[in-house]
């Protein structure tokens, strides 16, 4: 029987974030001295505190809009300023993110996808490689791009949104880094020219949403692109000294999915590591947040 090597990763010894409760439907969690209550789908489960013990902890707590799963509004409880910045301290890294309450319910960084920071740090570090050049699309503000710009790595950024590349230069500034390449464009668009025109990265990392649009109204949905997405950064790939991660957040699509799609367009995969993200609250209860699927040649 073949053994499908399932994986479930969590952050651990971060204490500037807390995953305090889950149920609901909803999250309470601390981002440095500041408490949050957002929406999150995956939580059916109940609470482990009382409604009244979360209204009294939240600084903010985040109100959808009537018929809408994101957008809405913060609710402020208490006096808080309108943006607040954490560290993040560890295996290597010393970086700081800028924190900020958005009409999407979110805050700037995921916290979960801290498990692939060292990890990219790490590599990046590895590499038989004098300066690897590293590409991030669908890039967000930028964690995993500082990651691999202070293990020395020549980065490049990609997001469709002008506001969150600005987002992601001051998280650079704040962690005292510099010289990363920012490309406001279209996630596909983008790697279909850069393979196009022959070129090549050493690591390569991913995370793809649901559904987006890019800068021009580019339609994205992970179902119908995600394939060609892979199939084009399979060419992207430099041969020998290598690695990729990516991360999927969508309720339709488990690890297995994710799994045989790689199969199916990387043929070398050494060292893979796959399975599913998550973060325990204070109850021990594990929040599903995603899965992952990683690998490297080193």
């Amino acid at each position: 029987m073949r053994s499908t090597n399932l994986e479930l990763l969590t952050p651990e010894n971060w204490p500037s974030y807390e995953l305090i409760d889950t149920g609901g439907f909803e999250k309470l969690e601390r981002f440095g001295a500041i408490i949050l209550s957002r929406p999150e789908p995956q939580a059916i489960w109940p609470k482990s505190l009382t409604d009244e013990e979360w209204q009294q902890r939240a600084n903010a707590i985040f109100k959808r809009d009537k018929g809408s799963q994101e957008k809405g509004e913060w609710v402020l409880r208490s006096k808080m300023d309108g943006k607040w910045f954490i560290p993040y301290q560890q295996q290597g890294l010393d970086l700081t993110f800028k924190l900020s309450l958005s009409s999407f319910k979110h805050v700037g960084i995921f916290p979960e996808q801290a498990v692939n920071w060292p990890y990219i740090h790490q590599k990046v570090s590895a590499l038989p490689v004098e300066k690897p050049r590293i590409l991030n699309v669908f890039a967000y503000t930028g964690a995993a791009s500082l990651a691999a710009r202070q293990a020395g790595a020549e980065v490049t950024h990609v997001d469709a949104v002008r506001q969150v590349i600005t987002w992601s230069r001051e998280n650079m500034e704040a962690s005292g880094l510099d010289n990363i390449r920012w490309v406001v464009e279209d996630a596909l668009k983008f790697v279909r020219r850069e393979a196009r025109r022959g070129n090549t990265y050493h690591g390569l990392i991913l995370d793809p949403p649901a559904y987006g649009r890019g800068p021009e109204g580019e339609k994205w949905l992970l179902e119908e692109n995600l394939n060609e997405l892979l199939q084009v950064c399979s060419e992207l790939l430099d041969k020998q000294n290598f690695f990729l991660i990516i991360n999927l957040y969508s309720l339709g699509f488990s690890a297995l999915i994710l799994e045989n799609l790689m199969r199916a367009h990387f043929v070398n995969r050494p060292n893979t590591e796959f399975g599913e993200l998550y973060l325990a609250d204070g109850f021990a209860k594990r929040l599903p947040l995603g899965v992952f699927y990683r690998f490297s040649s080193i």
